[in-house]
């Protein structure tokens, strides 16, 4: 019997391909794990990086600089671009 915490949430995919389904269960046996936890360790991965949107977003609140983000955003633009 197992005891499953409450707040532990389910995710369920449908449609997936073929081929994907494939790719996946072999990369699981390769890891040594089943379906389910290589996919679980995918999305606790996936989740555990901000999106460079969050990044943005957590460096546009902070204070303190004398450049704002938009600013300093197109300064390195120009700067990437050899301008």
């Amino acid at each position: 019997m197992h005891c499953y915490d409450a707040a532990v949430k389910t995710i369920q995919v449908r449609n997936v391909p073929e081929e994907t389904h494939a790719v996946l269960r072999r990369r699981a046996a390769e890891a040594g794990m089943s379906l389910q936890e290589y996919l679980l360790s995918l999305l606790q991965e996936s989740a555990s990086r901000p999106t460079v949107e969050e990044v943005l977003s957590r460096a546009g609140r902070r204070s303190g600089g004398r450049v704002g983000l938009a600013a300093a955003a197109r300064h390195l633009r120009v700067e990437r671009s050899g301008h």
